[in-house]
């Protein structure tokens, strides 16, 4: 079976996605806040089944566009990339769970988890970040698909 047949929800968010990242620290003050248009692709021919790509616009002009492409193995997607090493699986209908770690923090971990709405058009996700096995900080994510 393929990647979109035994990960259907994940197949679901195929297309490109735009919205807003709002980070805040424990306490929940906003530290940052910016823009993000993704794009949720499964190549036909390569060496990976699933790529995505992130670009991350700031309100004085900065931008940032980061590729993540993914392997496929045990209906999980598994990353392994200059930036991150983790894997993603789906939970139920709706929900899709991620851990991470990044390779320039070795000692936190990461959570996220993505909720798609029924319609498809609505994502909302949620970075939880942890040091030392305490929660420092999430980033809250609201998506809507564009293409």
């Amino acid at each position: 079976m393929s990647i979109k047949e035994e990960m259907p929800l994940l197949a679901r968010h195929e297309g490109e996605w735009e919205g807003e990242y709002i980070w805040v620290d424990a306490d929940g003050t906003v530290t940052d806040r910016h823009a993000t248009h993704l794009a949720c692709t499964f190549p036909e021919s390569g060496e990976w089944p699933y790529y995505q790509i992130n670009t991350y616009t700031w309100p004085d002009g900065r931008t940032e566009v980061i590729h993540f492409p993914a392997t496929y193995k045990d209906r999980n997607i598994w990353f392994d990339t200059d930036r991150i090493n983790g894997h993603a699986w789906e939970v139920d209908e709706r929900t899709i769970c991620l851990t991470w770690t990044r390779k320039d923090d070795p000692g936190g971990f990461f959570y996220e988890m993505i909720q798609l709405d029924e319609t498809g058009t609505k994502r909302s996700r949620v970075w939880q970040w942890f040091e030392g096995g305490v929660c420092t900080k999430r980033t809250l994510i609201d998506e809507h698909r564009v293409a």
